[in-house]
């Protein structure tokens, strides 16, 4: 659960607010490591579901190669894994969309 924000809290910090390098996407470099555990900052919440949407399009590919090759005999399984995938991908559009709105109506607010 996200908790609320609140003045008394006193004024949010640049931490708070960064996202961090997508670059390394989460990884921990010395272990490989998810570095999403625990902490529940924006940034990693963000950077685990980038590396949970990167995997499912990943796993669409694997299947769909060995559907192609005849390393796997039942088709559905492909099927599935291709759309899981294809609805991430939409899921993960919607959110963008939705949060790009939203920025920009923050940005037009006149105080």
């Amino acid at each position: 659960m996200i908790p609320a924000i609140s003045g008394a809290i006193g004024p949010l910090g640049s931490s708070e607010w960064s996202v961090g390098s997508v670059g390394s996407l989460g990884q921990d470099a010395s272990t490989g490591a998810n570095a999403t555990g625990g902490t529940g900052s924006f940034g990693n919440q963000l950077t685990g579901a980038i590396n949970s949407l990167d995997q499912t399009q990943v796993n669409a590919s694997n299947t769909s190669e060995q559907l192609a090759t005849g390393q796997i005999s039942d088709p559905t399984q492909a099927i599935t894994s291709v759309e899981n995938a294809s609805l991430a991908m939409d899921l993960a559009s919607q959110i963008r969309t939705k949060l790009a709105d939203a920025v920009n109506e923050v940005f037009q607010t006149q105080v």
